[in-house]
């Protein structure tokens, strides 16, 4: 993988003034840049996000997510303990007690952070979405699609109107005839991919609602959504899925599922012992 600090020090003096902004935030914000969305960082440095993007590629970079692959091994290798930079686990937790200490302080951190980001006038407004909504369609993509599974768990508990699809192409067919009294509620930690984009787009047309939960209130996602539910929990570049920031999501997912429960709690009771009655038989 390229080194990213070498390149933006050897390209610096052909950089026009604009990519001059990207490398010197870059440069100063080595550890902070790698949690931002290409929107992010095109915000914190005042410049459009082709200008990033032609910036990634003048590096060598592929695109920005390669670039921000590089960016945050930098910033470990930079760190005094590169173990810490990970997030959880440091050469000093050699015994399980420390280990599991360490990952629980990681959990509860990310749902304070979750709590501290809560917006009550969006989950009121998402609660008002899903209640009046003919359809409900829980979409995700890669690990956040783990966390679609489970809302999907839970509405299905008190009602029939969510349901969810895994292969990308179906999702995409199921968007684009939803109508507008239908609602996608989207997971996604990031915000920025292009699966999101191409899902979300044809919904946005036919003029289905979108709830999301994110990490990026930023992100190109949040920007088609018509309510942006944050979740805390800092997930690196370099892990393939942080369970705290899953965590994170869930507890979203929960408020959420209670939100919608609350409107109408006696269809909402009736509901759970009809399905809880369902699966009796089931028991042993």
């Amino acid at each position: 993988m390229l080194d990213v600090m070498y390149q933006i020090n050897t390209h610096y003096d052909q950089f026009t003034p604009s990519s001059r902004k990207i490398a010197d935030y870059v440069r100063e914000h080595c550890a902070q840049a790698q949690y931002l969305s290409i929107s992010g960082l095109a915000s914190e440095c005042g410049v459009a996000e082709a200008t990033i993007f032609r910036f990634c590629k003048q590096l060598g970079f592929g695109g920005y997510n390669e670039f921000k692959l590089a960016l945050a091994k930098s910033s470990i290798l930079n760190q005094p303990n590169p173990y810490a930079a990970y997030g959880e686990l440091t050469p000093e937790d050699n015994t399980v007690e420390a280990m599991c200490r360490r990952l629980y302080e990681a959990n509860i951190q990310a749902l304070n952070q979750t709590l501290s980001l809560l917006d009550e006038a969006a989950l009121i407004k998402a609660g008002d979405l899903l209640a009046g909504a003919g359809k409900i369609l829980g979409l995700g993509y890669g690990g956040s699609m783990s966390t679609v599974r489970e809302a999907w768990s839970r509405f299905l508990t008190v009602t029939p109107k969510f349901f969810t699809i895994e292969d990308n192409h179906m999702q995409i067919m199921a968007a684009s005839l939803l109508e507008k009294n239908d609602v996608i509620l989207f997971v996604s930690y990031s915000g920025s991919t292009r699966d999101a984009e191409d899902v979300l787009r044809p919904a946005k047309a036919r003029g289905a609602k979108i709830v999301l939960i994110t990490h990026y209130a930023d992100s190109p996602a949040a920007s088609m959504a018509d309510v942006v539910l944050l979740c805390g929990g800092h997930e690196r570049p370099l892990q393939t899925g942080s369970i705290a920031a899953k965590m994170a999501m869930l507890f979203v997912v929960d408020m959420l599922v209670n939100e919608f429960c609350r409107r109408d709690m006696d269809t909402t009771m009736r509901n759970k012992d009809l399905t809880a009655n369902a699966l009796a038989i089931r028991h042993l």
